[in-house]
């Protein structure tokens, strides 16, 4: 069986589409407790941490986890605290080029994989009214850099370099791969 550690709707929908022998489980750490090293490292940390927390009480079952973080030159966005903070990320990434790095963790037994997907997102330039009604909807809360890409109401994306998957938060083509090429699932 594959153990998602998440409680993500958008990673729970997406690990649907690899099998349906699955079961989601709350990673057992605090993210706030998390201290960052370098940008780069984050994603890659927190997806191992997360797997790891959660290995002791699954260790015949293949355990998955991953992390998404936003990059606006080299700096870190993060989940929103409120949506002022979100109003101000949007504003930032509004006709700009972000890169979205999302790491996953594959457990099994004596096995571990942990990758980075890396994808290049240019926004389009977002009005303040655009924002302002995206924000009623209360879809930033909770996300990486403040949106929701799969969120097709609003029109923020002029384009994507590399995974629209790994934006979402779960790069699925990737971890397919990889559980396919190690025998962790069957074709």
């Amino acid at each position: 069986m594959i153990i998602l550690a998440s409680t993500s709707k958008r990673r729970i929908e997406l690990i649907k589409k690899i099998t349906n022998n699955y079961q989601c489980v709350k990673p057992l750490i605090n993210e706030k407790d998390f201290h960052y090293g370098d940008n780069s490292s984050i994603s890659k940390e927190l997806s191992k941490i997360k797997a790891y927390s959660i290995f002791p009480s699954f260790k015949n079952d293949v355990i998955i986890a991953a992390d998404t973080i936003v990059l606006f030159k080299d700096k870190l966005i993060e989940k929103p605290k409120d949506k002022t903070e979100a109003y101000n990320f949007l504003k930032l990434l509004s006709n700009n080029t972000h890169v979205v790095l999302t790491s996953y963790t594959i457990l099994y037994k004596n096995f571990e994989l942990t990758k980075t997907v890396k994808t290049y997102v240019t926004f389009n330039n977002l009005s303040d009214e655009l924002i302002i009604n995206y924000l009623k909807q209360n879809t930033y809360k909770d996300k990486a850099g403040g949106y929701a890409i799969q969120d097709k109401n609003f029109n923020f994306v002029k384009s994507i370099k590399g995974s629209y998957y790994n934006v979402v938060g779960f790069p699925l083509e990737d971890i397919k791969k990889d559980l396919i090429k190690y025998n962790l699932i069957d074709k």
